[in-house]
């Protein structure tokens, strides 16, 4: 029998963890840049929900706002 251990592919984890997480400036890097595209992807698509669900309901929609009735002045 061979007892010798059977090389197999590495995984996900072990990918990540030599790529990401060996050094801790690249994780606090990864973790930083992570969070600031996150935040943006969340803050677009939070506006863009807030205008779909809300449309013909701003202020710059209603087009009677900031006129005077008495016309011309």
């Amino acid at each position: 029998m061979d007892a010798a251990p059977r090389r197999t592919k590495p995984g996900f984890g072990q990918a990540f963890y030599r790529l990401i997480t060996r050094r801790n400036s690249v994780y606090v890097s990864f973790i930083l840049l992570g969070a600031l595209i996150g935040e943006r992807a969340l803050d677009a698509g939070t506006n863009k929900l807030w205008l779909y669900n809300n449309q013909g309901k701003m202020y710059e929609d209603i087009s009677v706002l900031g006129q005077k009735a008495g016309g011309d002045e």
